[in-house]
């Protein structure tokens, strides 16, 4: 039962990870008002917990539940899963780091490089990759 519990915690997370970067996607506009970007900022907070909830159930199921942690280790499609969610992490920082550094300012508008939304694009991109990894794993894609 705690396999199946922390895969559904993990599962979990996944999809408010993937919903709060969707709503950051519609939300981000070329100008933003200080209102919109504390907006934002609610739903990165919340982006940011479900990528430790992820993070989190990811490394149990990898380390303390369910297949024994060489199912994980020796394939290389879990290595792409994992590099993709990891760089995924490192592409949601410029994002983060311009919405706080612009959350106090004093202009009525902020404008928005396109390069918050290219990046806010990409990670959704790579985000959608994960899944696929985890079903070619599950059907034993990487496995010697």
């Amino acid at each position: 039962m705690e396999y199946v519990l922390v895969k559904y915690l993990h599962l979990l997370g996944v999809f408010v990870l993937f919903s709060t970067l969707v709503i950051e996607h519609v939300l981000v506009k070329p100008e933003m008002s200080n209102a919109d970007l504390k907006k934002i900022l609610a739903i990165d907070l919340i982006y940011g917990l479900s990528v430790l909830v992820v993070l989190a159930a990811g490394l149990s199921l990898w380390f303390l539940v369910g297949k024994p942690s060489e199912f994980y280790s020796s394939n290389p499609v879990f290595h792409i899963k994992v590099g993709l969610f990891l760089l995924i992490g490192l592409l949601s920082i410029y994002p983060t780091a311009f919405f706080l550094k612009n959350r106090k300012s004093s202009a009525s508008f902020i404008a928005v490089p396109k390069a918050v939304l290219m990046f806010i694009r990409v990670e959704l991109l790579f985000l959608v990759l994960i899944p696929l990894l985890a079903v070619l794993m599950a059907q034993g894609y990487g496995l010697s």
